[in-house]
């Protein structure tokens, strides 16, 4: 017979208290592929949780420091910019300048009024231009006003003056106040063209003018608020003058007592470089003041001496 030995070699575990055997080399290396599994769940676990609590501790912030600017070090989220042509809700236009394109560059007024704002920074340095519109009537006995001439100054040069063919027919030339005759419109230029050359020299501008919302009425156009300048709306020119801060003053009232000068003087009617001039130079008296201060501020509405204010 023969027998058969059977040698077992049983060693102590190495880091075990209870000296059990840790198993083969393929157990140890189950265990130790466990060990490192558990180890990432339970860092990803912690991860998500802190993650959680950071939202939670964002969300609770105000909100006025992103109105404000938020944090400047993060970056701007980057979108392409796109152009909209469809209309702007909170500038509607009337209904018969609905045959427009959509793609005009020109803005019609809304019923609301503007609301105030700074300057878009943007800009740069402003320019200013003063802008004066002669008027005729159109429609019956000429109760319709049209744009018949149109003047722009700078501070010093004359850049724009031209007689503009209305696009009704004209029934009175109100020649005693416009200055307007039949002969000046013979070989004027169409209204859409001169609305064209006065927008684009006036865009991105400061526009000065006198009660300019009758002219800006006439353009068929809506300058920012923000760079529009009254002077018809200014109290600090009424009290240099000597005049009530809040009453309307004409501008051959207002140049006179300032300037000591006559404006729209004899029988031919006023001259719209002339009231542009002067409209201009009583602008840089104020200059200097704040442009929240010199802002044109919205009509509460259009009485009819407000409509007339520069023929008296």
């Amino acid at each position: 017979m023969s027998g058969l030995m059977l040698n077992l070699v049983c060693e102590p575990s190495r880091g075990g208290k209870s000296g059990e055997s840790r198993g083969n080399a393929k157990h140890e290396r189950f265990l130790g592929r466990r060990h490192y599994l558990e180890h990432n769940l339970l860092k990803e676990k912690q991860n998500k949780m802190q993650n959680k609590k950071n939202m939670q501790k964002n969300k609770n912030k105000p909100r006025n420091t992103q109105l404000n600017g938020g944090d400047q070090s993060k970056p701007a989220a980057i979108f392409p910019k796109f152009t909209s042509y469809l209309p702007n809700k909170t500038n509607e236009p009337s209904s018969s300048a609905q045959t427009f394109s959509r793609k005009s560059t020109f803005s019609f007024p809304s019923q609301r009024h503007p609301t105030h704002q700074a300057a878009p920074p943007t800009l740069g340095p402003l320019k200013y231009v003063a802008l004066d519109c002669e008027m005729v009537g159109t429609g019956p006995k000429g109760c319709h006003n049209e744009l018949a001439r149109c003047s722009i100054v700078t501070y010093d040069d004359l850049i724009y003056d031209k007689y503009i063919k209305p696009i009704n027919p004209v029934t009175d030339f109100r020649s005693r106040w416009s200055g307007i005759r039949r002969q000046d419109l013979l070989h004027a230029i169409p209204f859409d063209q001169a609305q064209k050359e006065i927008v684009k020299i006036i865009t991105g501008k400061v526009v000065v003018g006198h009660a300019i919302h009758n002219d800006f009425k006439v353009l068929k156009y809506f300058h920012p608020a923000c760079q529009t300048r009254d002077t018809a709306q200014i109290p600090l020119l009424n009290q240099k003058a000597g005049l009530p801060v809040n009453e309307m003053v004409s501008l051959k009232r207002l140049t006179k007592a300032i300037f000591k000068k006559d404006i729209q003087t004899g029988k031919g009617g006023h001259s719209s470089v002339e009231d542009a001039k002067a409209t201009m130079e009583l602008f840089k008296v104020v200059e200097s003041m704040g442009a929240k201060t010199l802002s044109s501020q919205p009509f509460s509405s259009e009485s009819s001496e407000s409509r007339n204010i520069k023929a008296f």
